[in-house]
């Protein structure tokens, strides 16, 4: 970019407004593609149904026993014989 002659300063306040609105521009579409790319990097909705059934299938006294049997039932599969 080569040098510019202003003939007066309105021209010069001019040029720093567009320069102003450009930057300004810019920025938006910078955040923009920011959002963008964190929306398609953090999946919002799956996780939400995931922990909405978690919650009601773990809560109240089905829940509770649900924890409990959970650790029994894992051991047992890993301890398991081949054979049975």
């Amino acid at each position: 970019m080569g040098t510019k002659k202003y003939a007066s300063y309105a021209e010069i306040e001019h040029d720093l407004e567009i320069l102003k609105l450009e930057k300004e521009i810019h920025y938006q579409k910078m955040k923009l593609s920011f959002e963008k790319t964190k929306e398609s990097i953090l999946p919002a909705e799956p996780l939400e149904g995931l922990y909405t059934i978690y919650k009601n299938v773990f809560s109240g006294t089905f829940g509770m026993i649900l924890k409990m049997l959970i650790p029994y039932a894992i051991s047992w599969f890993i301890n398991r014989k081949r054979g049975d």
